[in-house]
């Protein structure tokens, strides 16, 4: 495993991260769960993600079952608030009060005194930009958690929310989390040059676009069992499965992935590890398999001629 420093902090979390979005809580129970965290640390993965809107609250609370069993000084674990937990018009949003709300709440599933790193999980309009930082920089100040980050916003909103919290002295976000992969490739144009320009990491979900960059969907068969024919979980992926063309190009990855005698999957996260910028790959492994197949992308280096046959098959839209 591989560690890298958060953006411009001291924490140095693994390049592959757990996340729990389409998995605990709905594919993974309890002893599933246990077992796939057991095997991340001992694959020497540090960095945990997950949300409180995460199947409602189940993801959090099957975390909160194992991992206050570990050293807290062992791992780093991430959450986040925005999204409506229930019908309740406060709740929901980056106001002072939800957010707070929302920390405690995470807290008590997660069973734990703070979160590393909470997320703004999108940007909120309808919030002053001024109340949901002096927010966050209080959270911090209080120890219920230590670093704050952004997910899905834009290089315009992070640039400014970072000429802010200068301005104020607030503790500015840290890190973003954006979705990216060979396949969604927005954030090179703008915003990974802002997180780069203003010392945030960043750390991508769907690296594998939900499992599309496996190769299981080649020739556009979906596998038993497999997200891509479940239509709670398949929203990022379903568009996809119907496109001959991308998929016989993800079969070309295989090319590369024998070259170096590893999967397709390893390729892909690879390739995402070694974009300028990227500091980690939240992988979502429903299996220990899964998880001991993403973890050996973290060693996995990629050369020039690799590199280049990825760019002509999947170029950055311009």
């Amino acid at each position: 495993m591989q560690y890298r420093n958060l953006g411009n902090t001291g924490l140095r979390i693994s390049t592959i991260t757990y996340g729990s979005w389409l998995t605990f809580g709905s594919q993974v129970e309890l002893d599933g769960a246990r077992a796939i965290l057991e095997k991340a640390f001992a694959l020497g993965i540090n960095s945990f993600d997950t949300a409180d809107v995460y199947n409602k609250g189940a993801a959090e609370t099957l975390l909160g079952q194992i991992l206050p069993k570990r050293r807290r000084s062992e791992y780093v674990i991430a959450t986040k608030a925005f999204w409506p937990m229930s019908e309740h018009p406060t709740d929901k949003g980056l106001s002072r009060k939800h957010l707070f709300d929302s920390i405690d709440a995470s807290l008590d599933r997660l069973n734990l005194k703070y979160v590393d790193l909470f997320y703004a999980h999108r940007f909120d309009p309808e919030t002053p930009i001024e109340e949901t930082c002096q927010a966050f920089d209080d959270l911090i100040r209080q120890g219920r958690i230590l670093y704050w980050g952004t997910s899905e916003w834009t290089a315009d909103q992070i640039r400014d929310v970072h000429e802010l919290c200068k301005l104020r002295g607030w503790r500015a976000p840290v890190v973003n989390q954006p979705y990216f992969n060979l396949l969604g490739r927005g954030i090179e144009k703008e915003i990974l040059p802002a997180c780069r320009d203003t010392g945030m990491g960043t750390a991508c979900f769907s690296p594998l676009a939900q499992g599309v960059l496996s190769g299981k969907y080649s020739g556009g068969r979906i596998p038993a069992g497999a997200r891509g024919g479940n239509s709670s979980m398949n929203m990022w992926m379903k568009d996809h499965l119907g496109d001959a063309d991308l998929l016989s190009r993800v079969d070309r990855i295989g090319e590369i992935a024998a070259k170096h005698g590893v999967t397709t999957t390893q390729v892909a996260l690879a390739w995402v590890l070694q974009v300028p910028g990227l500091t980690s790959a939240i992988v979502g492994a429903s299996t220990v398999a899964q998880l001991e197949e993403n973890a050996k992308a973290a060693d996995l280096v990629l050369d020039a001629s690799d590199l280049a046959l990825l760019e002509s098959w999947f170029p950055r839209a311009a």
